[in-house]
């Protein structure tokens, strides 16, 4: 098993402990596949992560890929009401659409090219789901959903929506045709646009055919690039379209390299919590209390109830 609690092991399982050299490349830990299962109300997703090889990249705990698929009318499926606590959640919609509320009163649609970050704290309600108008006449859906942890210090903040429309979200555009989409953090000189709770880095890739680019890995920080579609290289592995490659803490880069057609990958850097992660559901906690506590206040209709 991949080790990922605070930090990412070294080939062979041992710990990186030398400081690397300035513009170090990463090497590549494992390079693993994804599961498939249902969510919502029933649309299929694709999962890098939890998985019995790699339960979480603290602090990532989760990454779907939902489509991309071409649905016809009436097919298009979301997320009715369900609570969440003690994370935040990253809706990040490349086809089609999203409707979301949640119990605190925020509502909207995350239209394709846009970012929500929903910053679950304490406990929210919310759904997710195609507004009735893609849901009619079907089309291409395809977005991601990934999952943040907070530490336990923030784990009772009350819940926050954050918007970015596309045209919100600095993209880097290289000569060669590649392109970086910054969601979280820095990379190529553009700051995503959000406010993050713990420091990471989420970045939409696109490499352009036998191009190759670098990208920032701190020392110190858990990595990993998921190829959301096409193949080619990160570091001196070769990967595949739904392969995760999971990056061994020995340097501050990474290298991605596209292949015949290209491909589009998401980088995720994040610095560690180094918590104990109690989840059951949709809530992740520090201890089984606390996950108790979450289905009873649940259960009594209190999450997401705030006065001001």
């Amino acid at each position: 098993m991949t080790t990922l609690g605070p930090a990412i092991a070294a080939p062979g399982g041992r710990p990186a402990t030398a400081a690397p050299s300035p513009a170090a490349a990463r090497s590549v830990v494992d390079v693993l596949q994804p599961l498939h299962t249902l969510e919502g109300e029933g649309f299929p997703v694709r999962r890098p992560f939890p998985t019995p090889q790699i339960p979480q990249l603290d602090p990532f705990l989760m990454v779907d890929q939902v489509g991309p698929v071409d649905l016809g009318p009436g097919e298009p499926k979301g997320a009715p009401d369900h609570p969440h606590r003690g994370f935040e959640t990253i809706a990040y919609v490349l086809e089609g659409d999203i409707e979301y509320a949640d119990s605190t009163g925020s509502r909207g649609v995350v239209p394709p090219g846009a970012v929500q970050w929903l910053t679950a704290g304490a406990g929210v309600v919310h759904s997710a789901q195609p507004t009735d108008a893609f849901r009619a006449r079907g089309g291409l859906q395809h977005n991601l959903q990934i999952w943040v942890n907070l530490p336990a210090a923030l784990k009772g903040l009350r819940p926050r929506t954050q918007n970015a429309t596309a045209e919100q979200i600095p993209v880097v555009r290289k000569p060669d045709g590649s392109w970086f989409k910054v969601i979280a953090g820095t990379a190529h000189g553009a700051t995503g646009p959000f406010e993050t709770q713990v420091p990471v880095t989420v970045v939409h890739a696109s490499v352009a055919p036998g191009e190759s680019a670098e990208l920032p890995a701190p020392a110190g920080r858990n990595a990993a690039v998921y190829v959301l579609s096409g193949s080619g290289g990160v570091g001196s592995a070769e990967v595949t379209d739904g392969e995760l490659a999971v990056l061994a803490d020995d340097g501050d880069t990474v290298t991605l390299t596209g292949g015949p057609i290209g491909a589009d990958f998401l980088f995720l850097s994040g610095e560690p919590i180094g918590e104990p992660v109690v989840r059951s559901g949709p809530f992740v906690m520090n201890t089984a209390e606390e996950i108790e506590q979450a289905f009873d206040d649940y259960a009594a209709d209190r999450l997401g109830r705030y006065e001001d």
